[in-house]
């Protein structure tokens, strides 16, 4: 490499610094909002929802008082739409500094909206509808409103500043939002099979060192470089179906990445858009499936066999230890490929 990963994070860093910290890019976003911001025409009506339902509705937001005032009077700015955006909330926060807000916070002032500075002095009174307050924290929140833990379901698309942060500090519920969910889903659809053939192909490989009493009496290791490489091969196939260079944000061939890991332990709801949650009505239970750990799977005993195949996975044996894949649904096990489990050990 030309460059070594400590300059790539200096690197990565300055640019974060220019663009973010000083403001850059949103002075950039300010300048062109058609371009970089998109309407949203169901979300005052979704937040009318939320509140007729009984909840009430609050805002906290990282940036500061006088970007928050012209983004949202922007995407608020419907065709038959009059009502500014504060009374869509029932409080809201500026200048949060998440995570921070979510640990020691900072001092809670209020925000005087005709020249957008702050008021002197910590504010200590009650939250007011309709009035814009900058810094706090979640604790000086909770405490104000009278809400606490699972009483909250706090919408945000940052997995650590929003999500993981609020949950842990808070036990709040959480909604994380991933705009990159639909592509995912798409994708997802269209390349299932592949994952099916890899689901079959690392079945296989586990079969082969499966079998205690087989593995001792080994002289040496199973040949699975041929397996190894069709795994790869499948997975690198996956990949190349989404459309960013990448891959998936989501999946790494068979496994889960990080991401998805931490969303599945942190987000107690997951969607493309918080809009979705207005197709269920507020008292809907929402509830994950099942998940067994791998102590908790069934496991097969013998020798001379490969063990059960999942009726999901398509598969068939032929004869006592092989087995073979069928590349295409439609097709005769003949077209797919075979892979013998008695020479393989």
């Amino acid at each position: 490499m030309c460059c070594t990963m400590r300059y790539w994070d200096h690197a990565i860093f300055s640019i974060a610094v220019v663009f973010y910290i000083q403001g850059e890019l949103k002075r950039k976003t300010l300048e062109d909002l058609d371009k970089y911001v998109i309407k949203q025409p169901k979300l005052p009506g979704f937040l009318d929802y939320l509140h007729h339902s009984g909840s009430k509705v609050f805002l906290v937001t990282n940036s500061d008082y006088s970007y928050t005032e012209r983004l949202l009077t922007y995407m608020f700015d419907l065709p038959g739409q009059s009502k500014p955006w504060k009374s869509y909330f029932d409080y809201a926060i500026v200048d949060a500094r998440k995570p921070l807000f979510f640990q020691e916070g900072s001092m809670l002032r209020e925000i005087n909206e005709e020249t957008g500075s702050l008021k002197i002095g910590i504010f200590t009174g009650n939250l007011q509808k309709g009035k814009v307050y900058s810094g706090g924290s979640s604790n000086v929140f909770c405490s104000l409103t009278g809400a606490h833990g699972k009483e909250i379901l706090y919408v945000g698309d940052h997995i650590f500043g929003d999500i993981i942060k609020s949950k842990k500090e808070q036990a709040w519920r959480t909604f994380l939002v991933i705009p990159e969910l639909t592509k995912e889903v798409a994708v997802w659809e269209s390349t299932s099979s592949l994952y099916t053939k890899l689901q079959n192909l690392e079945f296989i490989l586990a079969e082969m060192f499966r079998t205690t009493e087989k593995m001792q009496m080994m002289t040496k290791l199973p040949e699975i470089s041929a397996l190894r490489k069709e795994i790869k091969e499948t997975a690198r196939a996956m990949e190349q179906n989404y459309p960013s260079k990448l891959g998936s944000l989501l999946r790494s061939g068979s496994r889960q990445t990080f991401f998805a890991n931490q969303a599945t332990r942190f987000a107690d709801i997951y969607s493309s858009s918080c809009l979705n949650l207005g197709n269920y009505p507020m008292h809907f239970l929402f509830r994950a499936p099942h998940q067994l750990m791998p102590h908790e799977q069934p496991t097969s005993e013998g020798l001379n066999s490969p063990g059960p195949i999942p009726a999901s996975l398509n598969m068939k044996i032929v004869g006592q230890n092989m087995i073979c894949i069928d590349h295409d649904l439609d097709e005769e096990v003949d077209n797919g490929q075979c892979f013998d489990l008695e020479s393989a050990l």
